[in-house]
Parts: structure tokens; sequence; C-alpha cells
């Protein structure tokens, strides 16, 4: 979910949208906003496929033996290096 979090974080912050604009805008509480962009604790799913939504990214599952999941995994690790 860290991962989920960064890149609702990441959305929202390219729109522009302070985070209380963010949780009216997918109708979520700003605690609930604050969790899921940290990480921090359970999000149902309902909320998090709202707030994904609501900031126009989509959750896509692959099998964990796809080329796109590779691809994926090397880009990942590539930028975790290159933030150290």
């Amino acid at each position: 979910m860290v991962d989920v979090g960064l890149q609702v974080r990441a959305q929202r912050m390219n729109q522009s949208l302070r985070i209380d604009d963010a949780a009216a805008l997918t109708g979520v509480s700003v605690d609930l906003l604050s969790r899921l962009e940290n990480g921090q604790g359970s999000v149902r799913t309902d909320k998090l496929m709202g707030v994904l939504d609501g900031l126009g990214l989509a959750l896509v599952l692959l099998p964990k033996d796809h080329p796109q999941m590779q691809m994926l995994r090397e880009a990942s690790a590539g930028h975790r290096e290159a933030s150290k």
C-alpha cells in the first residue's frame, strides 16, 4: 500500500490539489486520504477505488509472471537505487 499511497500523493500534487480539496473531490475524509498517502492503516476497497477514480488513476492487476510486471520490478529497483 505504500507504493499506492505514493502514486496517489504524486497524482494529487500533479493536479495542484490540497489534501482537503482532494478528499472532498473523492468523497473521503482528510484522515483517510492522509493514511492512504502515507501507507498507514487499512482502507476499504470501495474508498480506495473512489480515490483512484477521482484522481484519474486506475488499479491494474496482472499475473506476477507477466512481462509488464518484470519491467515494473526493474524500474522500481532502479528508482530505489537512484534515491539512495
